[in-house]
């Protein structure tokens, strides 16, 4: 299945395809917690940026590794290159539009103690 989405101005916008029914992760590390970020992981093939390359800025914390990327006008961040899978990416599903007929697996990911949660994902 593919679906759009993109920021809240709209100057950001993607497609994403995916295996449905969809596998979610609910993270509770401190920004995940803070914005609500429902984690859809996909490889790089599965994800085309359509439009706003210039329009996105990058935050990095921690490790450095994962690359939070915000419009930098609406400061959505409707997706980004996550730690746990650097050569893809991690949509927030709230980003996405007309999924709400989908109805997703969610697992939850403990990303307050990342290594164990990795560790558990990985079992």
């Amino acid at each position: 299945m593919t679906s759009e989405g993109g920021c809240h101005c709209g100057r950001v916008r993607f497609r994403v395809a995916f295996a449905t029914p969809p596998r979610l992760l609910d993270c509770d590390c401190s920004i995940c917690r803070k914005t609500g970020f429902l984690h859809l992981i996909v490889g790089s093939d599965d994800f085309t940026l359509l439009r706003g390359d210039s329009e996105l800025t990058d935050y990095r914390w921690g490790t450095q590794t994962a690359r939070h990327l915000f419009c930098r006008h609406c400061g959505i961040k409707s997706f980004y290159v996550p730690r746990s899978h650097p050569d893809g990416f991690s949509v927030n599903w709230r980003a996405l539009d007309d999924v709400a007929g989908i109805v997703p697996a969610i697992v939850s990911f403990d990303g307050a103690d990342w290594e164990r949660g990795r560790a558990a994902l990985d079992a």
